[in-house]
């Protein structure tokens, strides 16, 4: 029985048909709660100590006397009970209970014995909203199941097996405990005493997988709103956050500069420019409009100063008001304590009374301390008032006229306005003078670059020239002396054969200088140290390094020198270095390979 009812408790139950649900309730009449013999039920409720009622409430016999019964003291239990229908409130378990006959259209239920100890239930699932039924006839119908349990609560779903139990899912949690109150009653169908007819209710809780998923979907909303209800009340005690301050614009810059002006809105728009100063928005297109708004910022603090020397005027003004009110009232303790000392006096003391004359003393005591404590205090803000004339002996004028305070405040605004336009003026020429300059410098530095090739060139020229001049006054040399000794020697034949070795000395080194000038890949000594570092630098990388790369070493010894001029000196001496490519696909890229060694070999 337990292995059948764990396994249709995890199978899915199929929802029970609500019209057929709703033809029985209307086809099935109230439940007669009525007994098959009033007279034998009500002598075993009176041996039990227990009024014995009926459906109504009302007791069946009109003469029942609870002293009579084995159990006295116990009040009479009505079983019906609003929202319970024929489930009884809960009743303590030491406290015996007693259960009635339930007649139904189809079937009729028998308590079962009172003394035998109650049902046991496993443990309660979570949210559980089904009940196990076992314990059926083996005749009985699901109609006989909804018309017994129908009574508990609405009815969602019903799964009946052929091995006589059931699964009923109800639609709140509550009527499950209805349901288990049927549990242990006798169950017989019509009047007939066949085994198949009869059965004995078991009604347990059953574990659904719709219940669980729904208690737990409850739980999550219920920790939702708690968390809710909790986030609501700390914000509460949360300060406000302050308001987003807007980005940096041209147009948003001329809205804070117009706030900044304005003596309400200042707080306002002295934090917006305080978080753009601080978020880097002061770059060189905005300096001058972040120049003026420091500028207006700077104005305000007249206006403050000013505010405050007005403050200072009306703190003077309320002191000079209050001394004047406190000079009125020293007076009129004045003539108060002069009342109490002429009442005092031996012509009028001797007509009071006893009492009287302790009151007008009590009286005059009391005003005398207050006189006293008011002259010592008009008197300190008297000697405060004398300590700060010594303090301040050039004391400026107190008020000014309106009209010269509206002109220095026209003249203040304008001086402003000047100051602003100037430092404007001032702002444009240096932003002009920068350009100047950096247009100037790049001139120069093409400049310099073209002076630097000339020159060079220039130097090269020049060394040619002087060579070839050498060059040319030894061979007018040599010509010279060749006359010379046509002259002194008279035999002509041998002349043309000194002659000839000489002439193709000359023409030899003639060729050779030619050739040299012009296929000599090195035309000066600064290439020749270029061509010695990049050698030793290609040497210590054996994989070769790209342009980039040999530059950039160069240029740590020598700032002027640009890729192209070393590209260009790499390429004429294909003997010393070569290029090759390396890498594949994207990473592919030109670099350059000392290879002296091979060349000198390949020149030879």
């Amino acid at each position: 029985m337990n292995k059948a009812r764990s396994r249709w408790c995890n199978s899915v139950i199929i929802p029970f048909s609500a019209d057929s649900i709703q033809t029985l309730s209307l086809d099935s009449p109230p439940m007669d709660l009525g007994m098959s013999d009033p007279t034998a039920w009500a002598t075993a409720m009176n041996n039990l100590g227990i009024a014995p009622v009926g459906i109504a409430g009302d007791p069946l016999l009109s003469d029942f006397d609870p002293a009579l019964g084995m159990m006295t003291g116990i009040p009479p239990i009505n079983p019906l009970m609003p929202g319970l229908g024929m489930v009884p409130p809960p009743i303590p378990s030491d406290m015996p209970v007693a259960k009635e006959i339930i007649h139904c259209k189809s079937c009729t239920l028998f308590p079962p014995n009172p003394n035998l100890p109650p049902p046991t239930t496993r443990e309660r699932p979570p949210g559980c909203k089904t009940v196990f039924v076992g314990g059926l006839p083996e005749n009985g119908t699901e109609e006989t199941i909804v018309e017994i349990f129908e009574q508990c609560g609405e009815i969602i779903a019903l799964r009946k097996s052929k091995k006589h139990f059931c699964h009923i899912r109800f639609a709140e949690e509550y009527m499950v405990d209805k349901a288990i109150y049927l549990s242990g009653y006798r169950i017989r169908l019509g009047s007939s005493t066949d085994k198949k007819d009869t059965g004995r209710l078991h009604v347990d809780f059953a574990q659904a997988r719709d219940d669980l998923y729904e208690w737990e979907c409850k739980q999550r909303m219920l920790a939702r709103e708690e968390r809710h209800r909790r986030r609501m009340a700390e914000e509460q005690f949360h300060p406000p956050s302050p308001p987003p301050v807007v980005h940096y614009s041209d147009h948003e810059c001329s809205i804070v500069a117009e706030k900044l002006k304005d003596d309400s809105k200042f707080l306002e728009a002295v934090q917006t420019l305080l978080t753009w100063i601080e978020r880097g928005e002061v770059n060189r297109r905005s300096a001058n409009n972040f120049y003026s708004m420091i500028q207006s910022v700077n104005s305000h603090i007249r206006r403050l100063m000013n505010e405050k020397a007005t403050h200072e005027k009306d703190i003077e003004e309320a002191k000079e008001r209050f001394k004047l009110a406190l000079s009125g009232i020293l007076a009129q303790f004045e003539q108060i304590v002069a009342v109490y000392h002429s009442a005092s006096k031996q012509k009028a003391w001797d007509h009071f009374t006893k009492a009287q004359r302790k009151n007008i003393s009590v009286w005059c005591k009391q005003a005398e301390e207050i006189r006293n404590i008011h002259n010592d205090e008009l008197m300190g803000i008297r000697r405060e008032e004398e300590m700060e004339m010594s303090d301040d002996d050039t004391e400026p004028p107190e008020a000014k006229e309106t009209e010269e305070s509206a002109l220095v405040v026209q003249t203040e605004a304008l001086k402003e306005e000047n100051d602003s336009l100037r430092c404007q003026l001032d702002a444009y020429r240096n932003e002009v003078e920068l350009l100047k300059q950096e247009q100037s410098k790049m001139g120069r530095e093409e400049d310099t670059s073209k002076d630097q090739q000339l020159v060079i060139l220039q130097q090269a020229m020049q060394g040619m020239q002087q060579h070839l001049l050498k060059l040319q006054d030894e061979c007018e040399r040599r010509e010279a002396e060749l006359e010379k000794v046509k002259e002194e020697k008279p035999q002509l034949g041998q002349i043309p054969n000194n002659l000839s070795p000489i002439c193709s000395v000359s023409q030899e080194k003639d060729s050779v200088l030619e050739r040299g000038l012009g296929s000599s890949p090195i035309k000066s000594e600064r290439e020749a140290l270029l061509v010695g570092i990049i050698s030793t630098f290609l040497h210590v990388h054996p994989f070769g390094a790209n342009i980039e790369y040999i530059c950039s070493y160069l240029q740590r010894l020598d700032s002027k020198i640009c890729a192209s001029e070393v590209e260009a000196l790499l390429t004429r001496l294909q003997h010393t270095f070569k290029q090759e490519m390396s890498g594949v696909g994207a990473s592919l890229e030109k670099r350059w390979k000392f290879c002296g060694f091979e060349g000198l070999k390949a020149t030879t």
